[in-house]
């Protein structure tokens, strides 16, 4: 079980409002939020309603002010990252729908293009685990979290403009 509190000022002032859960959109809680506190549990934060826009991965832990760790000026939605005990396992594809090269995954990789020689991944399939996938190597840039299922194509989720090219396990209990 995770908690999570959103407040809407920056360093934790304000109004506040409490979540132990996914939220798709608490703006009819608060007017804004710009600050917030991780007491138990991994979460991914969004910028704008359900579970949309850029993506920030929190776990425990104080966020006094976003924008000075160049995060997003406002959280909109949350998603609780359930914890996963078990193994990991992703198949990433070159192409849309499962096309192109494809490797198999089951730890983390800092770089798709070092390891595979891929220099694009465009659609994957979780089979175990969580994962965030990131648009440049070694963890950095925006990122995207994971969940079991299929995504056939990255561009069709909103992707357009971004290229996936390492990707993490989430293992912590946090």
């Amino acid at each position: 079980m995770g908690k999570i509190i959103f407040y809407e000022d920056r360093n934790f002032g304000g109004r506040y409002y409490e979540c132990s859960s996914d939220c798709p959109d608490f703006g009819s809680y608060l007017n804004r939020c710009h600050s917030c506190r991780v007491e138990s549990g991994c979460w991914m934060v969004y910028d704008r309603p359900n579970y949309m826009g850029n993506q920030y991965f929190l776990r425990r832990g104080e966020y006094s002010d976003y924008s000075r760790w160049g995060m997003f000026d406002t959280i909109r939605s949350c998603r609780m990252i359930p914890m996963h005990t078990g193994s990991f396992r992703m198949r990433i594809y070159e192409r849309e729908h499962f096309g192109g090269q494809m490797y198999e995954l089951m730890d983390d990789c800092d770089s798709i293009m070092d390891r595979y020689r891929m220099s694009d991944c465009q659609s994957c399939h979780v089979m175990d685990g969580h994962w965030l996938m990131y648009e440049q190597p070694h963890y950095r840039g925006r990122m995207v979290y994971l969940r079991p299922g299929e995504y056939r194509s990255f561009r069709d989720m909103g992707y357009i403009n971004m290229r996936f090219m390492s990707m993490r396990r989430i293992m912590e209990s946090c």
